[in-house]
């Protein structure tokens, strides 16, 4: 029975043999057999594959079956809350904005409001009218040190390099930023004339591996920096600590994508995986830190200069905010990244057990900065799964100022969620270097969804803080959000993270009991 279908085969093929005369549907028939006889037969005998020697021709079937799992489980399975990472009812409600559909939903949520972990936003009884509301609020990003404050659009797009995402994808990101007044995180695949060619705004994500500002040895190059941070359409700058994808384990950029285009804009060299270090070279502890950060303020002309970070060893971070302090130098922004992972390739084991989520490392970041006294200074901006207005309002609420999206943006784009991004096939052209699937991204069409779904969630945010009688961002507290964290306790986030007494962390007598023993290992003599 194992090898059924190809006894059927060569019973075919014999019966064929014996006809004493040839017509064209013995042709046919000898034409569609024996090609399936032959495979039959190699599959007996390789020995590779145990599933094709034991079940010669049907054993193909289950590599068929394996392959087309993800769009079989999308299309005709899932329900629209069971799809990861995006469900379907998160990526339809991308898909209506961008082509400016309706996006209302009748009879109610399909969501279990009496699950743990569910939230939502307290509402007030003196709600603000929508037409007091600006649309289009700004966040002025700028330390006192900074002599070029940028004046940031509440949602942008996150970090993604050209080399993981195709030129069309990068040309339409750029545009869409340049029409709706926002900016374009660059990625730390260095500065592409992609990025450049549209004219939006750009922040410089400068990664371990230096990418466009290195030598060939792959150290920092400030001559390579600086003459390309004074650009235009360069308006800030970003140390890439690590990224939620893959905390600790640096960019990946496989050799199927690595153009010699890639390789020019990079300065590498072509035909071997692009591997970013896990480290930085240009400095070693958090002192050294602060004088690279004065050195990109200088080099770039005074613009903002910080850094994206997945959160990992708390005393780490604590050491870098006791330098700041120390040496009275300030980031002008931190990007905090959660361990949920994002658009770059990852080791499974990476993107789902290290770093720490979103919410959990916004809440640290924010209290560390405000236990040294120095959150006005420091503008954090949070990058995650932020597809919606609600997304971005509890991000405010947990202690963001601001917002990126990447994954919301590739959607915008037409992405379908194919789970191919590192395998260069991704069949919309987004997140591929193949020519032939590249050309069906057009960037003049495209541009109008990023701006279109950039626009339509802003306008959802500023209706929920409306609702919630805030007029501005900046009046987003944790106490605007609730959450269930239990089947019969609710808390707000003011209660589940409970802030911290500015400058408590200056001095060991004030350090609350849960950071003491992180704040005691934080040097900042060494990471």
């Amino acid at each position: 029975m194992r090898k059924i279908f190809l006894i059927f085969c060569v019973t075919s093929l014999s019966i064929i043999a014996l006809l004493t005369y040839i017509e064209w549907k013995s042709i046919l028939l000898l034409l569609i057999f024996l090609p399936l006889m032959l495979m039959g037969f190699y599959d007996m005998y390789q020995s590779k594959k145990t599933i094709r020697r034991n079940f010669p021709l049907l054993g193909r079937l289950r590599y068929v079956l394996e392959s087309i799992g993800p769009e079989m489980r999308q299309y005709f399975i899932e329900t629209d809350l069971e799809g990861k990472p995006f469900n379907r009812l998160q990526r339809s409600l991308v898909y209506q904005r961008s082509k400016k559909e309706l996006d209302t939903m009748p009879f109610g949520t399909q969501l279990n409001i009496y699950d743990i972990g569910y939230q939502w936003i307290n509402h007030s009884i003196k709600a603000i009218p929508f037409n007091d509301i600006n649309f289009k609020p700004r966040v002025i990003i700028g330390s006192s040190q900074c002599e070029q404050p940028y004046s940031a659009s509440l949602y942008n797009i996150s970090a993604m390099s050209y080399g993981s995402l195709s030129k069309n994808a990068i040309l339409a990101l750029n545009a869409g930023a340049k029409i709706g007044g926002f900016y374009h995180n660059t990625g730390e695949g260095g500065l592409s004339p992609y990025h450049l060619k549209e004219g939006g705004d750009l922040v410089w994500n400068i990664g371990t591996g230096y990418f466009s500002c290195r030598d060939h040895d792959g150290k920092f190059s400030y001559d390579e920096y600086a003459k390309r941070a004074v650009m235009d359409s360069v308006k800030m700058i970003e140390i890439k600590f690590s990224q939620g994808a893959k905390p600790g384990h640096g960019g990946i950029l496989p050799k199927e994508k690595v153009t010699d285009e890639i390789a020019a804009i990079r300065i590498v060299k072509k035909g071997q995986d692009i591997v970013s270090p896990p480290y930085h070279s240009a400095f070693t502890t958090p002192l050294e830190l602060m004088d690279f950060v004065k050195l990109l303020r200088k080099g770039s002309g005074g613009k903002p200069v910080g850094m994206k970070i997945c959160i990992g060893n708390k005393s780490e971070f604590i050491a870098i905010c006791k330098a700041m302090v120390e040496t009275q130098t300030y980031l002008d922004f931190i990007t905090v990244d959660g361990g949920e992972g994002g658009t770059g390739a990852a080791p499974q084991e990476y993107s789902d057990h290290v770093g720490m989520p979103l919410r959990d490392a916004l809440a640290f970041v924010y209290d560390c900065l405000v236990g040294f006294g120095i959150k006005d200074q420091i503008k954090i901006i949070c990058s995650g799964k932020i597809v919606s207005g609600f997304d971005i309002v509890k991000t405010l609420a947990t202690g963001a100022d601001l917002c990126n999206s990447a994954r919301g943006m590739m959607f915008a784009l037409g992405c379908i969620q194919a789970l191919e991004c590192h395998a260069n096939t991704c069949p919309t052209g987004v997140a591929t270097q193949n020519p032939k699937l590249v050309k069906g991204l057009v960037p003049q069409e495209k541009k109008i969804r990023v701006a279109r779904f950039q626009e339509e969630t802003v306008k959802s945010a500023m209706e929920l803080m409306a609702s919630a009688g805030l007029r501005h961002p900046d009046e987003v507290g944790r106490s605007a959000v609730s959450m269930r964290v239990d089947r019969i306790k609710i808390e707000t986030f003011e209660e589940t993270y409970p802030e911290l007494n500015k400058g408590c962390l200056l001095d060991e007598s004030t350090v609350p009991q849960s950071l003491i023993h992180f704040w005691k290992r934080a040097s900042t003599e060494s990471f």
